[in-house]
């Protein structure tokens, strides 16, 4: 008996031992390995195998999957990730942001607010879904292409959390669509005439859209253009299919545009964001010379009123002799009236939308990145670009005379 209870004695004692030094081998000491913290290949965050869809109005790839979604998987703001379409067309190093916070032509995935699902674009650039040969079948117009039976699926993989953090930390930018978070209805439409160089008081206003409604604005800008009794709208946004799906939708409450739109006293457009593209300058041509057909007061609007908006006003801008300051100051009332960024209360912001954004555009139209937009002759360089445009100097002519009145006299400029 007393046999067996060394024995069992002996047993414990050495299990003891075992435990301890099962213990001590994730402690601190010098002959123990760090714990990993690191995720396994495996967990890290991925999608596979998700289904597309093609995005023509900013030109895009929509993954179809919510960002909420997405966001739960362990995807992160600012993280980089690798983006592989299943005919082999993939996007290496990309930052994954809440915003278009990447210069023109560069590639990114975004969950912008309000989208359905996580986006691959290129910024300000060539359709993703042309670039990288991603429609069905033959190859045919944007437009065309909104309904098309996708082939492709895409997969995205983590490469690295944090690399792109720093960006999305400067750039992080959002707006509200309630009325009640803004001071004037003005304000919540970013609604405002434009008055400077030879352009006429009353003559064109600017606004977010006044048909889409979907940020709550259009009633608003609606009433607006209504008491500032505007006569033509320039839909830079919008083809009739579109416009007509938002006038069929309940929430429609915008009868001065449809009295406008059915009059015949709407232009639309149906731009992309890509302000490089020959198709953009195209339709701005086409535009200015529709609107110099018809009865003013004008306005100008896309979806917010910020980007195809910012850059056909700071055009007309140019062309009607605005200085390089009332350009600045008009272009960033935008980013003031949704975000409450200006030059006073966060410089950083500010520059950094400036140069990412507006003296982008301002050299696209130049021609040239060295020009000094201060002191060069920014009405000279509109008129030129407006030209190889394939716009006339009759045409620019009779633009400028609606711009300015009518009966303005700008025959010996």
């Amino acid at each position: 008996m007393k046999d067996i209870k060394k024995v069992i004695s002996l047993i414990l004692a050495l299990a003891l031992c075992l435990s301890l030094a099962a213990c001590g081998n994730n402690g601190s000491g010098n002959n123990t390995e760090p714990a990993n913290d690191t995720e396994p290949a495996d967990a890290a965050p991925k999608i596979e195998g998700v289904a597309i869809e093609h995005e023509p109005e900013f030109g895009g790839v929509y993954i179809k999957m919510t960002i909420d979604d997405f966001n739960k998987l362990g995807f992160v703001y600012g993280d980089s990730v690798k983006v592989v379409f299943s005919n082999g067309y993939t996007l290496e190093d990309v930052p994954y942001y809440n915003g278009y916070y990447v210069d023109a032509g560069e590639p990114l995935l975004i969950a912008y607010p309000g989208y359905d699902y996580i986006k691959a674009a290129i910024n300000y650039g060539q359709d993703l879904w042309d670039e990288g040969g991603l429609y069905a079948g033959q190859k045919v117009s944007l437009y065309e292409k909104a309904g098309l039976d996708a082939k492709c699926t895409a997969s995205v993989y983590l490469n690295a959390h944090g690399t792109y953090r720093d960006i999305q930390e400067a750039r992080d930018i959002h707006y509200y669509d309630e009325r009640e978070r803004y001071p004037s209805d003005e304000v919540f439409a970013n609604f405002r005439n434009i008055k400077m160089g030879e352009i006429g008081e009353g003559v064109i206003y600017r606004s977010a859209s006044p048909c889409d409604n979907q940020h709550n604005r259009a009633p608003y800008v609606d009433r607006l253009i209504s008491r500032a009794e505007v006569e033509c709208i320039l839909n830079l946004a919008d083809n009739e299919a579109k416009i007509e799906k938002y006038m069929a939708a309940a929430d429609f409450d915008s009868p001065y545009f449809l009295m406008l739109y059915t009059g015949g006293s709407v232009i639309p457009l149906s731009m992309s964001m890509n302000f490089t593209a020959d198709d953009f300058t195209r339709k701005i041509v086409q535009g200015f010379t529709a609107m110099a057909e018809m009865e003013g007061p004008y306005l100008v609007h896309c979806t917010e009123g910020k980007d195809r908006t910012g850059f056909v006003c700071m055009l007309i801008e140019m062309l009607c002799g605005a200085s390089y300051q009332e350009i600045v100051d008009d272009y960033m009332i935008t980013y003031d009236n949704y975000y409450g960024i200006n030059e006073a209360k966060d410089k950083a912001k500010y520059d950094i939308i400036l140069e990412k954004n507006l003296i982008a555009m301002m050299h696209t139209v130049a021609g040239s990145k060295t020009v000094d937009l201060k002191t060069a002759d920014l009405s000279g360089l509109a008129k030129d670009y407006l030209l190889k445009a394939g716009m006339t100097e009759e045409q620019i002519l009779k633009f400028r005379r609606c711009m300015a009145g009518q009966d303005a006299d700008l025959s010996s400029n």
